[in-house]
């Protein structure tokens, strides 16, 4: 009896989180509100009007997220060029984003997610554990999901962001 129930939670809490995994281009953008790397507040809906890349990815300072970040950062000024603005989400406190951001000279803000509030809302938790997949969303100036990319790979993350970019603003 106990095994059963066991299953059923865990069967009822991936099927919650799926829900939101079925977010797809043309979908309006989970409003969220986070902490940065600085402390102060990130809120989406202040982004209207402007290009917005959210990539989320599992833990700082991990082999896999700093090539990732270290690759946004070498990469910045192509996604800048198109208007658009890049912001790293991860479960991570504040504290260690701020270590991550420093230790990489990041030139782009990470956004603290202890909580997987955004985690959740774009659908991107691990089942069971505490953070997030590789998963990067491009918001448009209108907020709504305009590319989302579920297969990740770090080290070219960046170049397909800025490609992606300039197809969807047309050249």
């Amino acid at each position: 009896m106990k095994r059963m129930t066991i299953m059923a939670i865990l069967m009822l809490g991936f099927r919650g989180s799926a829900l939101a995994s079925d977010l797809k281009v043309g979908d309006p953008a989970p409003a969220v509100k986070l902490r940065t790397d600085a402390g102060t507040e990130f809120d989406l809906a202040a982004r209207k009007g402007l290009w917005t890349v959210l990539y989320f990815y599992p833990k700082a300072d991990t082999p896999g997220c700093t090539k990732q970040a270290c690759a946004f950062r070498d990469n910045l000024e192509r996604i800048r060029a198109r208007g658009a603005e890049l912001f790293g989400v991860s479960a991570d406190g504040v504290e260690a984003l701020r270590k991550f951001k420093e230790k990489h000279r990041l030139n782009f803000t990470l956004l603290a997610d202890p909580g997987l509030d955004a985690i959740k809302a774009y659908g991107t938790k691990m089942p069971v554990l505490g953070m997030s997949k590789r998963w990067t969303f491009i918001v448009g100036p209108d907020l709504v999901i305009r590319a989302i990319d579920r297969d990740v790979d770090p080290v070219l993350d960046a170049e397909r962001v800025a490609r992606k970019l300039a197809e969807l603003q047309g050249g």
